[in-house]
């Protein structure tokens, strides 16, 4: 499978979402969908890495799908907002490369 950049995953989002009628979520609905998606992650954090392990009823889900999930919503909630998703990345990695460019110890050659 090639790698994505950031534009074609959101239009394959878009083009996804622009064959139903309902269309993408409101902007409360789409956070509410997204803080679902986070607690799951949470669990499966808490069932790999904490103390919490999983009971065998419940289904084997994974680290990457949950990343997944959060993904999609997060493109769905962009592309409703009409948000690229490169430009954020980029105005955040320039932050963190000038304002705290000295807030962490870098590793030394």
């Amino acid at each position: 499978m090639s790698k994505k950049t950031m534009e074609q995953m959101q239009q394959e989002v878009d083009a996804y979402i622009s064959q139903f009628k309902e269309g993408y979520f409101s902007p409360l609905a789409m956070l509410a969908r997204m803080s679902e998606e986070v607690g799951e992650l949470s669990r499966e954090i808490n069932h790999y890495y904490g103390e919490k392990p999983k009971k065998t009823t419940e289904a084997e889900r994974t680290v990457e799908e949950e990343m997944g999930d959060i993904l999609f919503v997060l493109i769905c909630f962009a592309n409703s907002l009409n948000i690229d998703l490169q430009e954020a990345h980029d105005r955040v990695m320039n932050k963190f490369n000038t304002r705290d460019k000295d807030r962490w110890t870098k590793k030394e050659d």
